[in-house]
């Protein structure tokens, strides 16, 4: 065993394509064949072919990872992610816990990359966002007349889950593509539309999505002073006019944090949250029913 010396980064996190060790760096390579321990799931260990250190799963709980990871310290350590390691993916999640001095990224092509390439859409015209793990609900707030979103799909039955939520929202013209396994010898492509989506796809996928709004479409803007009938309300909330003006004066930031006390139907919360990305709002509420409107 060759331990780290403790000015040298001892944890690699590699992102591996479709292509697996062939589509790596020569010097990523080189760090993976190197490694005496290799975290990532199946796909990641298979990926990486015949590398000879010791294979470690991910935990089980997901959050317990760190812990296992430092218990390597002084080690050569690698983890194994999906294309870019620090989008919407496992990089991040170390990034915070372990210090940036102690850790390599290597970088490959990410699926946002691959799945706009495919399209020909500019990924700088684009939402990217991830359902992974998460409600399809998050993406309310990016559905919008000829915006364009790739997304991060939980599995197969991700891309119907969002072709009824779209529809159901008055998006059902809006055309669909699955791209499966980017990059690999099994790369599959499916395309359709929203309301009559019915295809089979592999659960290794990224979904794009042209947004086309029906002329009674649900629009909801992304600025605050949404109309009070978007709300389950009994009447009591804080009207659409000074809930614009309050979220003026509040300024939301990405990831800033708000206590609405008496939050009553959530009116105000809501669109917080909706005014910028990562934000989040802790409602206090002593009224059950009102709790349960501002849930809904």
């Amino acid at each position: 065993m060759n331990a780290v010396a403790a000015s040298e980064p001892w944890l690699h996190v590699v992102g591996i394509g479709e292509d697996g060790m062939d589509g790596l760096l020569p010097a990523t390579r080189a760090v993976v064949e190197a490694a005496e321990i290799i975290f990532g799931g199946e796909r990641h260990h298979e990926l990486a072919g015949a590398v000879g250190a010791e294979r470690v799963a991910w935990p089980s709980p997901f959050d317990a990872l760190i812990e296992k990871l430092e218990s390597y310290k002084g080690r050569r350590v690698v983890v194994l992610a999906t294309g870019d390691p620090l989008w919407f993916s496992v990089g991040a999640r170390i990034g915070r816990a372990i210090p940036a001095t102690e850790v390599v990224y290597h970088p490959q092509v990410s699926a946002f990359q691959l799945a706009a390439a495919r399209m020909g859409w500019s990924l700088a015209d684009v939402e990217t966002l991830t359902v992974h793990g998460r409600p399809v609900e998050q993406m309310i707030a990016f559905i919008q007349p000829q915006a364009r979103l790739l997304i991060l799909t939980t599995g197969s039955e991700s891309p119907g889950q969002i072709a009824r939520f779209l529809t159901e929202r008055g998006f059902g013209q809006s055309p669909m593509t699955v791209l499966a396994n980017m990059g690999g010898e099994e790369e599959a492509r499916f395309d359709g539309v929203a309301e009559s989506w019915d295809h089979e796809v592999p659960a290794f996928n990224t979904l794009a999505v042209d947004c086309v709004a029906a002329p009674d479409a649900a629009l909801i803007p992304r600025v605050p002073g949404l109309d009070d009938r978007l709300f389950v309300s009994d009447g009591t909330m804080t009207k659409r006019e000074l809930r614009a003006a309050t979220l003026a004066k509040l300024m939301p930031m990405r990831g800033a944090l708000l206590w609405d006390v008496g939050c009553g139907s959530g009116s105000v919360a809501i669109e917080w949250m909706r005014a910028a990305r990562y934000a989040n709002a802790i409602g206090i509420e002593p009224r059950a029913d009102r709790r349960a409107m501002a849930a809904a």
